[in-house]
């Protein structure tokens, strides 16, 4: 979990350097236009480095801005808790409890049965869906 936490920070990391060295051309593009406007090209050099300066500057800055909504939104979103269900494989007792790193279906646990003292084993694995998105997934 760890791994893939740093290379989701990384890659966001580096698309935001790229739009800035693009909005950066763009910027450059649009002042050697500016600059051979001045100079007296009208019709040749001028208008094409201005115009492609101002597409690329536009969808440089909209990159950015949908980057920066797409962090918040992941910084905001927190992770659901794991749950493991273990059972008695001879009564078919069940128990929910809390997931632990290195669990996995059909694992025999320490745990012992209340009732016939047999190991239990881990049946089912799942995440638990908090009511707030039950209600948006309803359409309420």
């Amino acid at each position: 979990m760890n791994q893939s936490a740093s290379s989701a920070r990384k890659s966001p990391s580096l698309f935001v350097t790229v739009a800035m060295i693009v909005l950066l051309v763009s910027l450059a593009s649009i002042f050697l236009g500016v600059y051979e406007f001045i100079n007296g090209d009208h019709a040749g050099l001028a208008s094409p480095l201005m115009s492609s300066g101002m597409i690329v500057m536009a969808l440089s800055t909209y990159m950015l801005y949908m980057a920066r909504k797409r962090m918040i939104r992941l910084i905001s979103m927190e992770m659901q808790p794991l749950s493991s269900t273990v059972q008695c494989q001879k009564c078919g007792l069940k128990n929910i409890r809390e997931f632990k790193r290195g669990d996995y279906i059909f694992k025999e646990t320490d745990e012992k049965c209340p009732k016939d003292n047999e190991k239990m084993v881990i049946s089912a694995i799942y995440r638990e869906v908090k009511e707030k998105e039950k209600a948006k997934e309803m359409g309420y």
